[in-house]
């Protein structure tokens, strides 16, 4: 099964870590990439360089800035093969923001070929 893993850290958590803090931190985040079963992951950009598109009567409406003002922000992603959720979990705990007090959503995703049946 894959899972999304959906990076939310708490705000400001990184405000006050030092430069050799902060690389540690980092470190921490690639390590991940090197767990079997690791497929991909990014760091997103900052929510203000979001654009939000909408569809009305077949139009598309475009609005900068995110869908919704929220205090949790997703920054970032991994994406998992696992055998379980339990180790979903597990690698979702090893990730810095959720230690720092931020959030992990772990998140199935749906199998395309096993949802609907199509080759892609």
């Amino acid at each position: 099964m894959k899972y999304a893993l959906l990076i939310y850290p708490k705000p400001g958590s990184s405000d006050a870590v030092s430069e050799r803090e902060a690389d540690a931190i980092t470190a921490q985040y690639m390590a991940l990439r090197e767990e079997d079963g690791f497929i991909d992951g990014a760091r997103l950009q900052d929510s203000h360089a979001t654009t939000t598109v909408r569809v009305c009567d077949g139009e598309a409406l475009t609005t900068d800035g995110p869908f919704a003002e929220t205090k949790e922000v997703m920054a970032g992603y991994y994406i998992f093969e696992a055998d379980d959720l339990d180790w979903a979990l597990e690698l979702a705990a090893r990730i810095p923001a959720a230690r720092m007090g931020g959030a992990v959503e772990v998140r199935p995703l749906v199998e395309v070929r096993a949802a609907y049946g199509t080759g892609v």
